[in-house]
C-alpha cells in the first residue's frame, strides 16, 4: 500500500480540530469504605463491552466486585458479588450470554448477562492474570501467576485442559482468531504456542534465542489470520513472529522502556506498540519499519485499534497514566480527540465496533463513557 494510500484526506477530523469531549456518563465505583465515609475509591482494572448489545458493558476492580452497567443510560443492572481479592479481568463470552471475572483470589466466576445470575464458580489456579473467550464457543481460558493456563467448559464448568509449560506467571494470551491454537507470553521471556485439544506445545520460543526477548513478555495480540503475533515485552522491544513455524519476523526496537500494549490493524498493514516511555509507535508491516511516533505525558497503558468494519478503522485509541485517553490516526500520527475526566491513571480501554464508543477505567474508581 502506497504513502499516498495512507495519507488520504480523511472524512473524518482534522488536526486543527482536537477538542476535549464532554462525557457522557460518569459511573462511579463506590468503594465500602467510601460509602462508610473513607476518602478512597477502589480502582478499576478491567472493562469490556458487551459484543452483542454494546449498551452493556462490565467492569471489575479494588472493591473486589464486578459491575454491569448500560452505557446509554448510565444504570446499573447487576452487582457481582462472590470474589475475596481484587478482580484482575472481566470479560464477555463471543455470544454476549455469559460474563467472566477473574481476582486475586484465584476464583473465576462466570454470570448470565441477562439475569446477573451466578452460573459457575471455577477453582484450580491462584491469582487471575487475565481472561479470553474462544471465539466460536463458551470455552474459557484464564492464565495464572503460577505458571498455569486453564481452559473451562462453559456453563458446565468443565475443566477441558491445564497447559503447563512455563516458568514464571503467565502475564498474557488469547486464543488464536480461528480458535485453532492458544498463544501464551510469561514473565520468563517465553512465548508458547499451545493445541487446545491436547494441551502440547506446539511452539516454543523463549528468551535463549538471542534474536527473543531477554525480558518478561507483558503484551501480545495475534492478527487476524492467525498467521502473525506480536509480543511487548520489558526489554523496551516487541518482536513479530510467524505462529506456525516461529520464525522471527521482525523486531520493533525504538521504545526506551517497556512496552506495554501491542496490536495489530485488521484493516492496513500496520501494527502498533505503546510504552511506559510515553510513546505509540506505529509499525509498517509491510517494511518492518517505524512509520509514525505519537505521546502522552505519561505511560501508555493499553491501546485498542478500532474495528474494521468501523467507519474509521484507521484510527487506534489509547490509555495513559497522564489521566487521559487520546484517539490517533494511524497514518498520520495525528492526534484526533483527547478524553478527559479521569483523576488518576486510566487503566484500561475499550472501544465498540462502530468506533463511535470508548469506555474507560482507572485507579481513581470510575468508568468513564465517551461518544468520538
Amino acid at each position: 500500500m502506497s504513502d499516498q494510500e495512507y495519507n488520504e484526506e480523511s472524512d473524518f477530523i482534522e488536526q486543527d480540530d482536537i477538542a476535549e469531549e464532554q462525557l457522557i456518563h460518569d459511573l462511579n465505583i463506590m468503594s465500602v469504605d467510601e460509602e462508610e465515609g473513607g476518602d478512597d475509591d477502589e480502582p478499576v482494572y478491567s472493562i469490556d463491552i458487551n459484543p452483542i448489545d454494546e449498551n452493556i458493558i462490565v467492569s471489575g476492580g479494588g472493591d473486589d466486585k464486578s459491575y454491569l452497567w448500560r452505557v446509554d443510560t448510565g444504570q446499573q443492572l447487576f452487582e457481582l458479588s462472590g470474589h475475596t481479592d481484587s478482580v484482575t479481568s472481566v470479560i464477555f463470552s463471543t455470544d454476549g450470554q455469559y460474563v467472566a471475572s477473574g481476582g486475586m483470589d484465584g476464583k473465576v466466576l462466570v454470570w448470565q448477562v441477562g439475569t446477573g445470575e451466578l452460573v459457575n464458580s471455577l477453582e484450580g489456579p491462584d491469582e487471575i492474570m487475565w481472561l479470553n473467550w474462544h471465539p466460536k464457543g463458551n470455552i474459557l481460558l484464564a492464565g495464572a501467576n503460577d505458571t498455569t493456563i486453564w481452559m473451562w467448559q462453559i456453563p458446565k464448568g468443565t475443566v477441558m485442559n491445564v497447559f503447563a509449560g512455563h516458568s514464571s506467571p503467565v502475564a498474557t494470551g488469547q486464543f488464536t482468531p480461528d480458535g485453532k491454537k492458544i498463544v501464551t507470553g510469561s514473565d520468563d521471556s517465553t512465548l508458547i504456542v499451545w493445541d487446545p485439544k491436547s494441551a502440547a506445545a506446539v511452539l516454543r520460543i523463549s528468551g535463549e534465542d538471542a534474536r527473543f526477548h531477554n525480558g518478561a513478555i507483558t503484551s501480545l495480540r495475534v492478527n487476524k489470520d492467525s498467521s502473525l503475533v506480536i509480543t511487548g515485552s520489558t526489554d523496551n522491544s516487541a518482536k513479530l513472529l510467524n505462529i506456525n513455524n516461529g520464525n522471527i519476523l521482525g523486531s520493533f526496537e525504538n521504545h526506551t522502556d517497556s512496552v506495554e500494549a501491542v496490536g495489530f490493524s485488521n484493516s492496513l498493514p500496520l501494527a502498533a506498540t505503546g510504552s511506559v516511555d510515553n510513546s505509540l509507535n506505529i509499525w509498517d508491516l509491510n517494511t518492518l519499519r517505524l512509520r509514525q511516533t505519537s505521546h502522552h505525558q505519561d505511560a501508555i497503558t493499553k491501546l485498542s485499534w478500532h474495528d474494521a468494519s468501523s467507519s474509521s478503522p484507521h484510527l487506534i485509541t489509547t490509555s495513559s497514566v497522564d489521566h487521559t485517553v487520546r484517539v490517533w490516526d494511524a497514518r498520520t500520527g495525528d492526534c484526533v480527540r483527547v478524553f478527559s475526566g479521569h483523576q488518576d491513571s486510566v487503566l484500561d480501554v475499550g472501544v465498540s465496533r462502530d468506533g463511535k464508543t470508548i469506555i474507560s477505567g482507572g485507579d481513581d474508581g470510575v468508568c468513564l463513557v465517551f461518544k468520538l
